[in-house]
């Protein structure tokens, strides 16, 4: 077994280097933990880049590919991978039609790859394939064979097993006399095959016919050697000759293949109207769908009609690629008819005529999603039948992001610059665009904010020269083109001085001038200049980076165009320079030779180098708090965050999928980085556990010099790390204005200055709600958020009125901002949820939607009811999907109507109807304690959206919002969010105490160790940390748990330092010397006290004679036939804190072993209990494993091992998804499985039952591919790296088996600790 490896085989001088290794290398704390992630939009410039199959659909950014699937438990799709192999821009991307886990892509680099999707692996790849592929398809009924053709042809065919394996070119399809723009082989007919070609014509081969080329041009071209590219072309599903064509100016036809003739010519409403895309729509015969290349006017059309059924203008810009979803289907559907009973079956014959449509009355779609891509990269899933977005990944960049800034007073906005020619504004906390800037700039190469709250940004491009973008206003409101037409690389607003604004350009000048363009300096030198800094500390510095490797710092208030220094040492060019925020006269420079330097300007020299990276360093970024906390971009895809006093790498981060290119972070919140990369994401990090011990610090309640200090102070090599920034002193200064409530406050606006987005501000509100705190005191953002059950009906009834009479301003709405009426419909369903119903009447009244008003007109009054009737007597309902919402508030089903929201996902549209029902706005047929009930479920349920989205945070605030702490502890506690924890656990007080304790526990788990090196969590090297000694941090944390006299015993039985450090902190813990442990423990034994004989020989200088005295108990407990996980439990919990460097002494080998496997059977019991599904096999593989090889004495049989495991598989239904189906349990193994149950009791912390699952474990990364040798599958999410550094686990098994086994599963003997 992978994960189970035996000690006995290791030579003796390998076996003491290990000891003395593991003995103290036991932390593994992750560094870096990625928490976001904006994914890339669709690329626009090639035809098929987005394809499905079943519960899945892709898209191509330039460099990736994207796949969404379906979340069946809660009906949404997620990001599930992204596949990243191509090195230059994807050109094509299609889906195998018999096997919905394989695709294939290609790529301008002539490359072709098979992906299998499951398992996020490269199946096969072609290298070179003799020109740039411009389309791509698998053959239909040919096996494992993928066709391409580039835009002259051939068309090769590539066989990619068995014994044709290998590329072929197709006989005939070849020597086009027009580009193609793209082919699609017929899905029924064998080896047919249509292209369509820039000239408007088509292409068609089927085996057995006369090939027909350059046939069917629109009959305006007919004669003319004008072009009109096919840009759309699908064969019709239900015909074998019939084909659906799309021309960029002359329109939509369906021709017959074999006649050649043109069956109907469809036609828009408006002759400015063309079609970019189409797709047929598969639940409905006849029926397809169109996007308009110029607005994004999505068209509903049957083929019996020659003008569209429908239109819904879904965004202002047009189409660029469809594909429908299919459906599962309520009733069978005509699209079963087999399509082979008759040679002229088509769309044409088959289609059931649409309904005569009267002017009022919408067209009924079937169930269907549309996936739909749009030219500014805007990616969504549309659901046809509902009429409504069901994802909307709106203007993500499709290319290149060179830079990425937070606004100045608004750490919540990031804005971005990118090649595709735009600078957008991103929302981090929702991760949506909220500003976009109107394009056309050629490549944005840098930007940068207007200092405070000026809400302009400064932007460099590569053909326009610079600009200045007011951000609110949405125009360009100064350009600057003294650089020419030379490209700009860097643009630098002094935020010491907001007039002055700097740029540097190939033309080899920096130049400075005003906001209104005098030119203040022009700086000469001798080649390009690609990044300019100005000093934080000095308004009058600026530094360089030039192509002549040399680094530079100016003066501007001497009249001198000459620099004051030139610093020299890098060996290729220097690109981004920065100054640090903390240390006056201290810069880095990062360069192509792969190496970041610091320079001290005081001193005229460089003072470190810092090497790791393998290509030209990008990005750069000081911390704004810890003044030696550096971090660096590379095109070697990597960051790496170093500790500048000595040049330690502190931490590398490998989930970007191309060159890294800016960093930023906020002052405000100095622990939360973006990064903006090639592969055309930005994601989010935070930075916290690199300085972890301080926060523990602030927990404790540690004077102010172990927080807050200088930089000489923090400066010093090995020191503990200090806050010495803008933000750690402002908090401190609030702090000691305070009177009262001091700690509250401390904790607080730690945790948030600590905490990355996602929900800890929103958590802080709900912890002041709960303790009372004045609703006059909340903050604005607060409505935007989970709110308190008290709160949740009065603010919302607030923003529906709100969003009835705001006017929306000329420029104040921002991207997609809603119109008067959209508003005025979201005003109504507020008020509906609200139970008001007579408020949404009268909305739906003055929106002209009056058949909605009447049906619910009965649940204010008949009378009501009666006088909208009059008003309008003519008008009778006539809807044949009936809207069950209003039937069901007007009715007081509100059980009905929330099952109705939760079944479809809209988890927060059921939390506002139960709160509705709880306050007696909705008139109830049952009790008011059925409602609380029922919103205690529905937060739940959204608890658990929100948990398993990888956002523990805010599934904690929906536990919070009904005053549930338990489970807002149990959240935080199962995402690993321990620290955040501890503090909101302090404030609650006395609700939470058993959760706080506990995690208190497993937070000095983490720091029960030794100043050393270690290796981090995602990383294979090894880390170093100096703190003054983790052990001192365990201890403080454990002293604020009453009751802790066995906590201590742990910690000090586990020290491995000297006889006086180890009497040392026991005195430090109150617990008896080393000596004296030894006389109790021996006292313990003859007064038959187990417990405490252990705990005290653990503590003793014998701690070996603890395995003798435990081992033998547990083991006599198990052979006894009523024993329970609670009679043994606490014993071997005591043993599994037994020193490393006794334990895995060679003498040991027989205990150890029997610890080892009594450990990790109790274990998998405790895993069953705490429904750790995912481990429960591992564990049980496990002590088999380690009962298979090695010679021990414990009552307990392999066989009755798979007995269990087998009975328990089978009762929970806990199968993975390639094995045999489920088949009901046999009564043997019901037995067995209630056997098991009554040995396990039950959990004694409510709410720990589940999976836990960290921040970041939904996000997929792009490059740092890792196999769980738990599964053998692909790792999704943050990667634990156990002891030999190359066997590896999520971070969430890691978690979970921590929690039930203190051992690593390598069978070392090594304490695992993945806190």
């Amino acid at each position: 077994d992978s994960c189970t490896t035996s000690l006995e085989s290791i030579s003796l001088p390998v076996f003491w280097c290990l000891c003395s290794l593991l003995c103290v290398s036991q932390i593994k704390m992750s560094q870096v933990k990625q928490v976001g992630l904006l994914a890339a939009g669709c690329q626009p410039w090639n035809k098929d880049v987005c394809a499905a199959s079943e519960d899945r659909f892709a898209y191509c950014a330039t460099l990736a590919i994207y796949v969404y699937q379906l979340d069946h438990r809660y009906n949404e799709f997620k990001l599930r991978a992204i596949m990243s192999e191509h090195k230059k821009t994807i050109t094509a991307i299609s889906w195998c039609p018999h096997n919905p886990e394989v695709f294939a892509s290609a790529s301008a680099d002539n490359l072709l790859i098979i992906w299998n999707v499951a398992e996020q692996k490269i199946v096969a790849r072609l290298d070179n394939t003799k020109g740039i592929p411009a389309s791509l398809s698998w053959c239909w009924n040919a096996g494992d064979g993928v066709a391409f053709v580039s835009h002259r042809g051939p068309l090769y065919l590539w066989a990619i097993s068995g014994l044709d394996a290998g590329v072929t070119i197709h006989k005939e399809a070849h020597s086009f006399l027009s580009d193609i723009c793209l082919f699609r082989w017929h899905p029924v007919k064998k080896g047919k095959v249509v292209f369509g070609h820039t000239d408007g014509s088509l292409s068609i081969f089927q085996p057995g016919s006369k090939n027909q080329k350059h046939v069917l041009r629109p009959e305006s071209l007919e004669g003319t050697d004008e072009e009109d590219p096919v840009t759309a072309l699908e064969w019709d599903p239900l015909s074998t000759d019939y084909l659906l064509v799309a021309n960029q100016h002359n329109g939509i036809r369906m021709v017959d293949s074999e006649g050649l003739t043109c069956v109907t010519t469809f036609s828009f409403p408006s002759s400015a109207a063309s079609v970019q895309c189409l797709a047929w729509v598969p639940s409905a015969p006849g029926m397809f769908i169109t996007g308009d290349s110029q607005v994004g006017v999505l068209r509903i059309w049957n083929v019996s009609r020659s003008t569209p059924l429908d239109n819904f203008k879904l965004k202002k810009t047009g189409f660029h690629a469809l594909h429908v979803l299919n459906s599962p289907p309520a009733k069978k559907s005509l699209s079963s008819i087999s399509p082979t009973k008759s040679h002229y079956t088509s769309s044409t014959s088959e289609a059931v005529p649409p309904p005569t449509l009267s002017q009022n009355q919408a067209f009924s779609l079937p169930p269907g999603h549309a996936v739909c891509c749009f030219m500014d990269g805007g990616v969504g899933l549309y659901d046809m039948g509902a009429k409504k977005w069901d994802f909307l990944r709106d203007l993500g960049h499709v290319e290149t992001i060179f830079d990425c800034k937070f606004k100045p007073d608004d750490p919540n906005l990031l804005a971005t610059a990118s090649f595709d020619g735009t600078i957008k504004v991103w929302d981090i906390n929702t991760l949506t665009a909220v500003y976009t800037s109107p394009g056309n700039e050629g490549v944005v190469y840098s930007l940068s904010w207007a200092p405070g709250d000026l809400n302009c940004i400064a932007g460099a491009t590569s053909r326009n020269g610079a600009f200045i973008w007011d951000v609110k206003k949405g125009k360009m409101i100064t350009r600057f083109n003294e650089h020419g037409n030379h490209g700009i690389f860097c643009i630098a607003w002094s935020h010491k001085d907001s007039k002055r604004i700097a740029t540097c350009s190939g033309d080899g000048f920096c130049i400075i001038r005003t906001i209104d363009g005098r030119v203040l300096h022009k700086y000469k030198h001798p080649a390009a200049v690609f990044g300019c800094d100005w000093s934080q500390n000095n308004k009058d510095m600026i530094a360089t980076g030039c192509e002549d490797k040399n680094v530079r710092v100016y003066y501007l208030a001497t009249s001198s165009d000459q620099p004051l220094k030139v610093f020299t040492g890098h060996l290729a060019k220097v690109f981004h320079v920065r100054w640090s925020p903390l240390r006056e006269g201290i810069l880095c420079s990062g360069s192509d030779d792969g190496t970041v330097r610091i320079w001290d300007y005081t001193q005229d020299a460089c003072i470190n180098v810092l090497s790791g990276h393998t290509a030209p360093v990008r990005g750069l970024m000081w911390n704004t708090e810890v003044p030696y906390l550096l971090t660096s971009g590379s095109w070697d895809y990597t960051i790496k965050v170093w500790d500048t006093r000595d040049g330690t790498c502190l931490d590398t981060c490998y989930d970007h999928g191309a060159d890294v290119y800016g960093l930023t972070c906020h002052p405000s919140r100095p622990f939360t980085m973006a990064s903006c990369s090639r592969d055309s994401t930005v994601r989010l990090w935070s930075l916290t556990p690199l300085i972890a011990p301080l926060l523990v610090n602030v927990l404790a309640d540690h004077s102010w010099d172990d927080i807050i200090g200088n930089t000489d102070r923090a400066m010093v090599p090995g020191a503990t790390p200090l806050l010495c920034g803008k933000v750690s002193r402002d908090i401190k200064q609030e702090l000691d204005k305070l009177s009262s409530e001091v700690r509250v406050k401390k904790l607080r606006w730690f945790s948030e200055c600590f905490s990355p987005p996602g929900g800890s501000h929103n958590l802080w509100d709900l912890v002041s709600v709960i303790n009372g705190q004045d609703d006059s005191l909340l903050p604005q953002s607060y409505g935007k958020g989970i709110m308190h059950m008290k709160h949740l009906v009065r603010f919302k009834t607030s923003e529906a009125q709100e969003l009835t009479i705001v006017k929306m301003s000329k420029f104040g709405g921002g991207i997609g901002a809603p119109s008067k009426e959209e508003r005025l419909r979201d005003a109504a369903e507020i008020h509906l949820r609200l139970g008001q119903i007579q408020r949404y009447c009268e909305l739906m009244v003055e929106l002209g939607e009056w058949d909605k008003a009447l049906s619910v007109a009965p649940g204010v009054s008949i009378k009501y009811w009666k006088k909208l009737m009059q008003r309008r007597a003519d008008q009778l309902m006539q809807e044949e999907n009936h809207d069950v919402i209003p039937y069901c508030i007007a009715t007081g089903d509100v059980r009905k109507l929330v099952n109705f929201f939760t079944a479809r996902g809209q988890l927060n549209e059921a939390l506002l109807v139960a709160q509705g029902a709880c306050e007696g706005n909705i008139h109830v047929v049952k009790c008011n304690l059925c409602c609380s009930r029922l919103l205690q479920c529905v937060c739940k349920e959204l608890a658990e959206w929100y948990f398993q989205d990888g956002r523990a945070v805010l599934a904690a605030c929906c536990h919070l919002a009904v005053d549930n702490t338990e489970l807002a502890m149990a959240s935080l506690i199962r995402g690993n969010e321990l620290e955040l924890a501890v503090c909101v656990g302090l404030v609650l007080g006395e609700s939470a105490n058993q959760a706080t304790h506990y995690v208190l526990e497993l937070l000095a788990r983490k720091y029960m160790t030794t100043p050393t090196c270690f290796p981090s969590v995602g990383s294979r090297y090894y880390t170093c940390f100096m703190y003054h000694n983790p052990m001192d941090l365990a201890a403080d944390l454990l002293q604020m748990i009453p009751d802790n006299e066995v906590l201590l015993a742990k910690l000090c039985a586990f020290y491995p330092g000297s006889s006086s450090e180890i009497d040392q902190i026991h005195e430090k813990c109150g617990l008896p010397s080393l000596e004296e442990c030894q006389a109790l423990a021996e006292s313990a034994v003859s007064e038959g006290d187990i417990f405490n004989a252990v705990k005290y020989y653990l503590m003793s200088p014998e701690p070996e004679a603890a395995l003798l005295v435990g081992i033998a108990h547990v083991k006599e407990q198990l052979s006894d036939s009523d024993w329970t996980v609670d009679s043994v439990h606490p014993i071997l919990d005591l043993l599994g804190y037994i020193r490393t460097d006794r334990l895995i002494l060679a003498k040991f080998t027989e205990a150890r072993s029997e610890l080892l496997i009594l450990s990790g059977y109790i274990g998998a019991l405790l895993a069953i209990r705490r429904q750790y599904s995912s481990i429960v096999p591992a564990l049980y593989e496990y002590t088999s494993q380690l009962m298979k090889r090695r010679e021990v004495s414990v009552p307990l049989q392999i066989e009755q091992l798979s007995v269990e495991l087998e009975a328990w598989m089978a009762c929970t239904h806990s199968r993975g998804p390639d094995e045999a189906p489920y088949t009901p349990p046999s009564e043997a193994q019901k037995a067995e499985h209630a056997h098991l149950l009554d040995r396990l009791q039950e959990e004694p912390l409510r709410g720990l039952e589940g999976p836990d699952y960290v921040t970041g474990s939904n996000l997929p990364s792009h490059s740092d591919v890792q196999v769980s040798c738990f599964t053998g599958l692909r790792i999704q999410g943050p990667v634990f790296f156990l002891e030999d550094g190359k066997s590896a686990i999520s971070l969430n098994d890691a978690l979970m088996w921590a929690k039930v086994n203190p051992f690593s599963p390598l069978g070392t003997g090594v304490r695992l600790n993945p806190f």
